[in-house]
């Protein structure tokens, strides 16, 4: 029920951003959880009446207008409203079977990089992109900053730990104090990993800007540190899950 109100604070947030105006009225659709009815919000956008489906149990919000819809078998309650702006062919066909295995993925995973991967290939199938596209690991990652030296000057990593996913990558950036690298402690990553392949051997950042770029992909937490500045302390964690 948590997920279901922040999805449509979500809604209501980007409409305002938008300049939609959510026509209200004085009383709210009562939702009835023991049937297959689900709810559509009414907006209005540009003057044109529009709906946005809200998820399984979640309530009309008090003061808007929602529209009931009957929705058969597992199905999630937004793949119809979505339909219209895919393809129609066979293929559409597993496009949409696949966007609603990821629907249901964000509602019902309790994995946040399982919730944010499944979100990123929802938004790519509604938007018309093939199911073989973002099906490919490379399609939901993402790629995390990490400063080498606190703006201040300070010998840090920054921040100093961080979590991905896996597969996704981590750029770090020579910020100031310069020069800087990364290397791995052999003692303090995940067995089959291979410290060189993933450190900064015989290699240093020397002006600012510079960066280096590594994907992870095995799970696991990484201990790491600055060659030239170990013994000021200048070291970090990555956690991969």
């Amino acid at each position: 029920m948590k997920l279901s109100l922040l999805f449509v604070g979500i809604i209501s947030a980007q409409a305002a951003e938008s300049g939609l105006r959510v026509e209200r009225l004085d009383a709210a659709v009562p939702v009835d959880e023991s049937n297959s009815e689900h709810l559509d919000l009414e907006i209005e956008v540009d003057g044109e009446r529009q709906l946005f489906p809200l998820l399984p149990g979640t309530r009309c919000p008090t003061g808007h207008t929602c529209r009931t819809r009957t929705i058969s078998g597992n199905q999630s309650p937004m793949i119809n409203s979505l339909k219209g702006n895919i393809k129609t062919n066979l293929a559409a066909h597993m496009d949409w079977i696949d966007l609603n295995h990821n629907l249901n993925t964000v509602v019902m995973s309790d994995n946040r990089c399982s919730r944010r991967q499944a979100m990123a290939r929802a938004a790519g199938l509604a938007a018309g992109v093939t199911a073989s596209v973002v099906a490919s690991p490379a399609y939901a990652a993402e790629t995390k900053e990490v400063l080498m030296g606190s703006d201040s000057g300070l010998l840090a990593f920054v921040p100093q730990k961080i979590t991905v996913c896996a597969g996704d990558s981590v750029k770090w950036i020579n910020n100031k104090s310069g020069p800087h690298n990364v290397v791995f402690d052999e003692e303090g990553i995940p067995a089959g990993v291979d410290q060189e392949k993933i450190s900064m051997i015989d290699e240093q950042l020397g002006e600012e800007g510079e960066s280096f770029v590594m994907k992870f992909a095995t799970a696991g937490e990484y201990a790491y540190y600055c060659e030239p500045h170990r013994g000021a302390g200048m070291q970090g964690v990555l956690v991969v899950t």
